[in-house]
């Protein structure tokens, strides 16, 4: 299969995503290299997840998928021989990897979630989003100019930092928990993020349902703020999170049942779902979009959970068919109307679920990784005999590499599964010394151990606890101040990854970077957005404006 795989070029890539059929088109390589630079429309699926990821990613079998790489070794090869194993019988490799792309004269786009943030920029564009600085929040704030502050991020991140006074509501929930706050339809709604995207997509969230208090996003965030020398609070715990009342609920339902309508979207009966999710020659996605403890409650069986506000925000790390259609549900008639809008006017055929959570569909069984018995497990006795007595013994750390960094096994080597060899070789081991392999994912230690027996490794274990079990075997660490070199952390971004640190440089790297976005694409990387305005028009204008 290996040397069968099917290759084509560039320009030939270009035409497939392009014509009109549905196409998966996959980064197998680790998560930091595909940041450093990738195709418009590439979906991170590294290969030390992969078997791990496709299914739900690319649930359908019969997709037409194309995988590449950094052109230089054989990582999309193998890739494409696992996903023969599971049974995928159209995959296809980009020949020359991303550097054929770059080199046939198309952009390789730096960051992540490129497709959402573009289009949280075309939509400030198209739509004429109203915004305001940091400076003049403040300035309304001293001024004792009453306003509603929400921060449209998920939990986590409010958590973490956000503008001071402001509550936590992802942009998923306005429309379902918002209302409530607003007793005065003239006080002004603003909402923020760390940056720019879901300032935007929340705002224009709030104008779209016909909200009649002034909405604004504040422009650049978190990070416009303390860039303008404003001080985030850390550690809120206020969140926008009650139920509305029943005629909150009823208005609630009403406008986002407006809203379904204007995009003349549909709501689908169970048994029209079903038809959707059972057609073998198109794929379609079932997406839970509530929050993850009323998904953890109840949900349909086989759906993914999905956050409304990060569906949109990362629509990459969820939906990786483009050219697919994708169902979406609540079990109240607010919040996925609201969602399958956005999916729309990012260019999906998109729908809800008539009856929500109570529908009685059934999900299409994903491809499911089929990793064998994996390798032995050792338990903290097992793991000191086996160092003590093995004076050969090589340990493989697959945890994270910034883990990996705060403190490992001594005389152990990082790796990630593409690299697995390679990173034994370095320690002079052979195939008949034994192994163990560290791991915060059982999982992922089985991927690799299917590698390393394809290559003649016997003696492979696993620790039952990954990198605890060795710290619980009283086993020495490494001496401080062996970090790993940037240029060998290939699962970890490093393009302004310190924004939020307080790296001002970082930030304001970061802003430019987003804001320029429009200005790298080509016309056929806009023109499948349906934010509504002329797009042809109005996607060479906003290309002409971000270049001048």
């Amino acid at each position: 299969m290996t040397d069968m795989t099917h290759t084509i070029d560039a320009s030939t890539l270009r035409k497939w995503l392009n014509d009109g059929q549905s196409l998966a088109l996959f980064d197998v390589r680790e998560h930091g290299q595909y940041g450093e630079g990738h195709p418009f429309f590439a979906v991170p699926l590294p290969y030390s997840r992969l078997e791990l990821e496709v299914g739900r990613l690319a649930p359908r079998r019969t997709e037409r998928i194309v995988l590449f790489d950094d052109g230089a070794g054989d990582v999309a090869t193998r890739a494409a021989r696992r996903l023969a194993a599971l049974g995928y019988a159209d995959v296809t490799l980009l020949d020359g990897g991303a550097p054929a792309w770059a080199a046939a004269g198309y952009t390789l786009f730096k960051g992540a979630n490129v497709p959402s943030k573009t289009f949280g920029e075309w939509v400030e564009h198209i739509q004429h989003t109203p915004h305001l600085s940091a400076d003049a929040l403040v300035a309304r704030r001293a001024a004792g100019e009453p306003f509603v502050l929400v921060d449209g991020r998920t939990n986590e991140e409010h958590r973490k930092m956000t503008i001071p006074g402001a509550l936590g509501c992802p942009n998923g929930e306005l429309a379902l928990r918002l209302p409530a706050l607003l007793v005065n339809p003239s006080t002004p709604v603003v909402v923020h993020c760390a940056g720019r995207t879901r300032s935007i997509i929340g705002a224009q969230t709030l104008r779209n349902l016909g909200l009649p208090n002034p909405v604004l996003a504040l422009e650049n965030g978190t990070q416009g703020w303390y860039l303008a020398g404003h001080a985030l609070e850390h550690g809120s715990e206020r969140f926008a999170d009650a139920v509305p009342c029943a005629p909150l609920l009823q208005a609630a339902r009403d406008r986002s049942a407006r809203l379904l309508r204007r995009f003349g979207l549909p709501s689908l009966s169970t048994a029209q779902a079903q038809q959707w999710l059972d057609d073998e020659h198109r794929t379609t996605y079932l997406f839970d979009i509530r929050t993850a403890e009323e998904f953890t409650r109840r949900s349909i069986a086989g759906a993914v959970h999905a956050p409304g506000g990060q569906l949109i925000q990362a629509t990459d790390r969820y939906i990786g068919v483009r050219g697919s259609r994708v169902i979406v549900f609540d079990d109240d008639g607010v919040r996925a109307p609201v969602i399958a809008s956005w999916l729309h006017q990012l260019g999906f055929d998109s729908a809800v679920l008539a009856d929500g959570v109570d529908s009685g569909v059934t999900v299409p069984v994903r491809p499911q990784p089929d990793v064998g018995a994996g390798p032995r497990v050792l338990g903290v006795g097992e793991l000191r005999t086996l160092h003590d007595e093995s004076a050969a013994l090589a340990v493989v750390d697959l945890r994270e590499s910034a883990a990996f960094n705060q403190g490992h096994a001594q005389g152990s080597v990082w790796s990630t599964r593409p690299r697995l060899l390679q990173a034994l070789q370095s320690l002079g081991t052979t195939p008949d010394h034994p192994v163990v392999l560290l791991a915060s994912e059982a999982e992922v230690a089985a991927l690799a151990w299917k590698d390393l027996l394809e290559a003649g490794y016997a003696n492979v274990f696993r620790t039952e606890g990954g990198y605890q079990t060795w710290l619980s075997a009283g086993l020495a660490q490494a001496a401080e101040g062996e970090p790993l070199p940037p240029a060998a952390r290939i699962d970890y971004l490093f393009f302004v990854h310190d924004r939020h640190e307080g790296n001002q440089e970082a930030a304001r790297a970061y802003l430019a970077w987003e804001t320029g976005l429009i200005a790298q694409c080509e016309e056929d990387e806009l023109q499948g957005f349906r934010v509504p305005a002329d797009t042809r028009d109005a996607s060479s204008e906003a290309r002409r404006t971000q270049r001048a």
